[in-house]
Parts: C-alpha cells; structure tokens; sequence
C-alpha cells in the first residue's frame, strides 16, 4: 500500500462492503482518513475494519433516489473525498432483444445515477470548503463495448462521461474529478456463485472457472487484477499526491485493451 497520509479527512464509499468497495474502505482508513461506507447490507469485513472507529457503516439502499444523500449526510458539513463504487454488470446471455425497459433503466439507475446523486448531495461542502476528490469507478466496458453486458456497458460510458464534464465545471473551484477503469477484477461480481463466471459458464455449458481463464487469457499480464491493486488507484487519486490531476481516466486491465 502506499504511503499517503489522510489523517483528518472525511471520505464517503459506495458499495463498501466486499470486492472493490471493501478494497478502497480498507485503504482509505489505513491511510488515516475517516470513512462512512455505505452497502445495501455490511459484511465480516467491513465490520471488522469498524471495530477501532474508523469506519462508519450504514446500511442503505443506494439505488433508492435518496440513498446516496443520505449517506453522504453522514459525514456532516466536511466531505474531502467521494468514492463512486457501487454498480453491478448483470450478464446478458440472451442477447439484446430480452433485455427489457425495466433491466436497461436499473442498469442505468445503479451505475451512473448513484454516482450522480452521491456527487450532488457531496459537492455543496467541497465547493465550500474550495477543495475535494471525486473518484468515481467506472470499467473498461465503457470503451469496450461487450453485448455480454450492453446494458452496463452504456451505463459505464455515461459515467464517464458524466466524470469528464463534472471535472470542467468544478475544477476551477478546487474539486477534482477522476475515473478508475478496471478490466476484469477477481471479486465476486466475476468469479461469485452468480458472478459473470457463473451465469456465463450456465448459459454455454462450459465450467465457471474455464469462463474465468478464458478472460485471463486475454490481458497480456494473464491474470484478474485484485481488489487491492484498484484501490491503490483510488487512493493516489483521491490524495494530494495526484493535486494537479483532474478529468483523467487511470486504466487497470492487464493490457485487456490493446490501444491507446
């Protein structure tokens, strides 16, 4: 982990409690800041890093219009850094045609409109205080267009999207806006019993961990990056070691996309 010092900082995550979110959490209270982690339900983890207080959990559902306001109220009138994370990539086995109004608008409300609202309900204390980091997850897909994942794969590009423009308008004020884009990452949304994995491997007969080696073997590094390895991205934007970087987009794929 690196070397980076939060302590007094306030930080917000989305989706905390396991794979990404849990990764970032961990690195942000290591590195001495405060965090109020949001999850639809916590976990082992999480609760353990709460155990010595720096770690504040609230149990919400962030899909919900008000959820990610009233995580953010948690934090009071000092927000230094927002992490945008929550999201899922359901699957699309059955190809564009059933993807129904209902998917593609929860697809959508999920990935790019919670890290609207949190962004919203965050910004007035950043704007402020003339300081603040927004680091919003977003993924490859939002360049690599998958049918696999049509729906979340347009989410994602709108989240990017959204970042870039909301970088242009608030940097002047001192808040910086950035996006971490991970390739396939070894968590539970690919390789849990209904991760992509899985309901790939059931959809094609083929085994999950067969599914998982396969989309290995397209990064030129052979292997899923880790949790933690994210993270470490996350914290370096959200941190003053990265204060003249805004509007930027850090990819983490293994060499999964192979252009510029």
């Amino acid at each position: 982990m690196m070397n980076v010092d939060l302590t007094g900082q306030t930080a917000v995550v989305t989706g905390a409690s396991r794979g990404i979110g849990l990764a970032v959490t961990r690195a942000l209270a290591a590195s001495g800041a405060h965090v109020i982690a949001g999850a639809l339900h916590s976990s082992a983890e999480l609760a353990k890093l709460a155990a010595d207080g720096s770690v504040t959990i609230s149990e919400l559902d962030l899909a919900a219009p008000g959820g990610p306001a009233d995580l953010v109220a948690l934090a009071g009138t000092r927000i230094d850094i927002l992490v945008n994370n929550v999201g899922g990539a359901p699957p699309r086995t059955s190809g564009f045609l059933a993807i129904t109004d209902e998917e593609w608008l929860s697809t959508l409300n999920l990935n790019l409109m919670t890290a609207v609202r949190a962004s919203r309900a965050a910004l007035p204390a950043m704007l402020a205080a003339g300081r603040g980091a927004i680091v919003n997850v977003c993924s490859v897909n939002s360049v690599l267009s998958d049918p696999a994942v049509m729906d979340y794969s347009a989410a994602k590009a709108a989240v990017a999207s959204f970042s870039k423009a909301l970088s242009k308008e608030v940097g002047p004020k001192g808040v910086r806006v950035n996006t971490v884009s991970p390739g396939p990452v070894a968590t539970d949304l690919w390789l849990g019993a209904n991760g992509v994995a899985a309901t790939v491997g059931q959809a094609t007969g083929a085994r999950p961990e067969d599914v998982a080696s396969s989309a290995a073997s397209e990064m030129v590094t052979g292997r899923f990056s880790r949790p933690e390895e994210v993270a470490d991205l996350v914290l370096l934007l959200a941190s003053d070691v990265t204060a003249n970087v805004t509007g930027a987009d850090i990819r983490i794929d293994g060499g999964l996309i192979p252009t510029w």
